[in-house]
């Protein structure tokens, strides 16, 4: 396998984007503090190609609602011997490349997963799983671990917004298959790297983490709220007719889903109806058998064109959401500086915590003095401020080491 003269990898990050300027940018920016070295290839549409013209970015014009057909065309201009994927609406933290790349120094590993936190920034999306025949994803436990094909020779899942495959084994397989416009993508990929490899593991990267926003899209008008499950039936049935599984599961699974919707509030009682037609025009749109894509065609990539990286001195600041103006502006002034700042602004009581990227440039958590803030955290935190910022700040020192 080709390296580096000084025997290190290089790694290739791809974002795809579509019709989502504002959640690109901030991803980009989340990306420019990345602590090793990578170049950076935008597949994006017209009205976000041209975004931070100031970077080395290898600019992929594309405009169609797949996602498949639009890693690959990244990936054609992938020139590392390892390629990583974040979506736009993803926002990675400082040691996401190096932590995604490590375990690809053993020759064994074709893939690697890494762990997405959900839209509030804090609590699991998605951690260590394997994908079934069916499309049906079953949780690992969740702690770091090179692993093969489990039972019944089912890879683990590697999440699109969180993962990175070996280049070569990738190309091997023809790459991303066009017949999954959307959902259950990089599973076939899995399932299809794992057929041609046995042999091969994949790194399971707690370290790893990106911020997964579930931004609005074809599919879904708000976070987490499907519109339209026509590609996500489509889908299922090609996958499950591929690797010799089963789409029955998938109606009764949505049908639960879209209900816990609907008694939170979030979906209106008369919609659940209409967005499961859409679930069964999908199954039904499914042809019985899709072939696997072709050989990758031959062809070198553009040379490897490696992104500037921004040292991240980083700057905690804390504080009463009271606070909040002078706070800000100290976080504004230092974000202008080069800094990576978190601020957290706290209120007397137990709100749950929540963490965003937000247009200023800098990462602010806010919640209540004796709320939540990470999985496993009880409903009342007791202790003081200052015990209450001493605990964040190690957080985020470990986390972003």
């Amino acid at each position: 396998m080709p390296e580096l003269d000084d025997g290190a990898l290089r790694a290739s990050v791809i974002v795809v984007s579509r019709h989502r300027r504002d959640s690109l940018e901030r991803c980009l920016r989340t990306l420019e503090w990345q602590d090793h070295p990578f170049e950076l290839i935008l597949v994006a549409d017209p009205g976000a190609l041209d975004l931070r013209p100031d970077l080395p970015i290898k600019r992929v014009g594309f405009d169609e609602a797949n996602i498949s057909a639009a890693r690959n065309a990244g990936l054609a201009q992938a020139a590392g011997q390892v390629v990583l994927f974040i979506d736009d609406d993803a926002l990675a933290e400082p040691g996401w490349v190096g932590a995604l790349l490590a375990p690809f120094a053993d020759p064994r590993v074709i893939a690697a997963a890494g762990f997405t936190r959900g839209p509030d920034g804090l609590n699991w999306q998605v951690r260590a799983e394997r994908i079934d025949a069916s499309g049906r994803s079953r949780p690992l436990p969740p702690r770091a671990a090179l692993l093969g094909p489990g039972g019944q020779g089912d890879p683990v899942s590697t999440l699109g917004t969180n993962c990175a495959f070996r280049r070569a084994a990738l190309l091997a397989i023809g790459g991303f298959d066009p017949a999954f416009s959307y959902h259950l993508d990089e599973s076939d990929v899995n399932r299809r790297l794992a057929a041609a490899h046995p042999q091969g593991l994949t790194a399971v990267v707690p370290g790893a983490e990106v911020i997964h926003g579930l931004a609005a899209g074809t599919s879904r008008a708000a976070p987490g709220v499907p519109h339209d499950l026509t590609a996500i039936g489509r889908s299922t049935a090609i996958f499950a007719a591929r690797h010799g599984g089963s789409a029955a599961w998938l109606r009764e699974a949505q049908r639960r889903r879209l209900l816990r919707l609907m008694v939170a509030g979030r979906l209106d009682p008369l919609a659940v109806g209409p967005v499961l037609r859409t679930l069964d025009r999908g199954l039904a749109q499914a042809p019985a058998q899709v072939p696997c894509p072709p050989l990758w065609p031959e062809g070198a990539p553009p040379p490897w064109q490696e992104l500037p990286r921004r040292p991240a001195h980083l700057l905690f600041l804390a504080g009463w959401h009271w606070q909040a103006g002078p706070l800000r502006a100290r976080a504004a002034r230092a974000v202008a500086e080069g800094r990576l700042v978190t601020l957290l602004l706290l209120t007397p009581g137990i709100l749950r915590h929540r963490l965003h990227l937000v247009a200023g440039g800098w990462w602010e958590q806010r919640g209540g003095l004796w709320g939540p803030s990470r999985p496993g955290d009880p409903a009342l935190l007791p202790g003081s401020l200052r015990a209450r910022i001493d605990r964040e700040r190690g957080i985020f020192a470990a986390l972003r080491r």
